[in-house]
């Protein structure tokens, strides 16, 4: 009988695995996804967007509100001496914000965070170098209108895997994780 019941799990795991992740009713967070082996330039699935999506840095996606983000692939660089955190590496995001949507998006609402094996980085505040976080937070993005930031974490001396998460309201759990190499 427990052979049964364990053969029976592993039917029912696989058929959710080939199926999806989650339910057209499920709001929870589903398990990341590889990232695709191709850089994507098109918009990700609407009906997907609840879920955790991942991408590669140079992708494009599409929240539910209409906000479309992109993150070019990250930029390694040795920030000042004014630097802070103090760090001898560090890597810069440039993310571009659209909206097609038909409300304001406030700025300020949007979050952003990297890791690397699930450890957090710091967000690096290098004013020499223009890294000073998110500028004009405190204004609304227009239906329409787009703008463009640069965001900075410290790295560990060695390259490794970064995911940066990006979340449109940091109120909700809908995120997106772009993913490479740094």
């Amino acid at each position: 009988m427990s052979t049964a019941r364990a053969v029976t799990a592993a039917i029912a795991a696989f058929a959710l695995t080939a199926c999806g992740t989650s339910t057209a009713g499920d709001h929870s967070e589903a398990v990341p996804t590889p990232p695709p082996t191709s850089v994507s330039t098109t918009q990700s699935s609407t009906s997907a967007t609840s879920s955790v999506r991942s991408l590669q840095f140079g992708s494009e996606h599409r929240f539910p509100s209409g906000l479309v983000v992109t993150v070019a692939s990250p930029s390694v660089f040795e920030p000042s001496e004014s630097a802070y955190p103090r760090t001898d590496r560090a890597a810069a995001f440039g993310i571009t914000l659209y909206n097609e949507g038909q409300k304001p998006y406030r700025i300020s609402d949007l979050s952003a965070h990297a890791t690397i094996d699930g450890d957090e980085l710091k967000q690096v505040q290098d004013i020499p170098r223009g890294y000073n976080g998110v500028v004009g937070a405190d204004r609304d993005l227009v239906a329409g209108d787009s703008m463009k930031m640069t965001l900075a974490f410290a790295l560990p001396d060695e390259p490794a895997t970064i995911e940066l998460t990006l979340r449109p309201d940091s109120t909700k759990t809908t995120k997106v994780v772009f993913v490479g190499r740094a």
